[in-house]
């Protein structure tokens, strides 16, 4: 699937395994689940909009042939999650918590219908090309639905890790679309659609997209240690009373 923020190696996704996309969005990591290995694959969100883009998506796809696998998109919200405790294997939230005045409601949400020893997956954007983005353009954050808090560097890592999960690692992602965020704030929100650099640069993000060239690969491979706007988050859920 494009633009995934998650890095589905690091999973490690088995037959018959049941995962969790909180904050779906239009389904792009719910599918690319589903796509990648027999596993029964949930999305969720409170946008019945993007719900339907997620399910006209999925039509895009043939159906894998598979008895233990499953694609479901629901409606609901990330702090009352309609699911049993422990059940589910992996859990992803990528960049939701950002959006969210409650996110500890969440965080908690996630680890409650994740199992024992299950693997949660949790993005948000770096914190410095955030707040650049929101010195350039008021409008950038105050937007309803958008960003209401920046996340310092570590804070989530340590504020996930303080409710019960072990830290296994984490990466940086999408280095390439920090300018062009930067050009459309700085362009603002009247000529941000029309402005020549940024219309230039989401040109060069397409092309990069559906080609894939070397350059802008390894370009971004480089620069996504410091520079990518997300930064991903892998954690392992404790069983009750372990210490490490």
């Amino acid at each position: 699937m494009s633009l995934e923020t998650v890095d589905f190696k690091r999973l490690q996704l088995t037959a018959g395994m049941r995962v969790l996309d909180v904050g779906c969005g239009e389904g792009r990591h719910t599918l690319s689940a589903w796509l990648q290995a027999p596993v029964h694959a949930v999305g969720v969100d409170l946008s019945s909009k993007d719900l339907v883009t997620a399910r006209s998506r999925q039509a895009e796809f043939p159906a894998p042939a598979a008895a233990d696998r499953s694609l479901t998109f629901i409606e609901a919200s990330a702090l009352e999650l309609p699911f049993a405790d422990e059940s589910f294997d992996v859990v992803i939230c990528s960049e939701v918590l950002e959006h969210i005045f409650d996110h500890r409601g969440v965080i908690s949400e996630l680890q409650r219908v994740l199992r024992p020893g299950g693997t949660l997956v949790a993005s948000v954007p770096r914190a410095w090309p955030e707040r650049l983005c929101w010195w350039l353009s008021d409008a950038y954050h105050e937007a309803a639905g958008g960003h209401i808090r920046i996340f310092g560097r570590g804070e989530l890592q340590r504020l996930i890790a303080s409710r019960g999960f072990r830290y296994l690692g984490g990466h940086g992602a999408h280095a390439l679309h920090v300018p062009y965020w930067w050009l459309r704030c700085a362009a603002g929100p009247e000529r941000a659609d029309t402005s020549p650099m940024v219309r230039v640069w989401h040109r060069m993000l397409v092309w990069d997209l559906f080609s894939a060239p070397a350059l802008t690969r390894t370009l971004e491979r480089w620069l996504d240690p410091i520079l990518g706007k997300s930064v991903v988050y892998y954690f392992e859920r404790r069983a009750p009373g372990t210490l490490s």
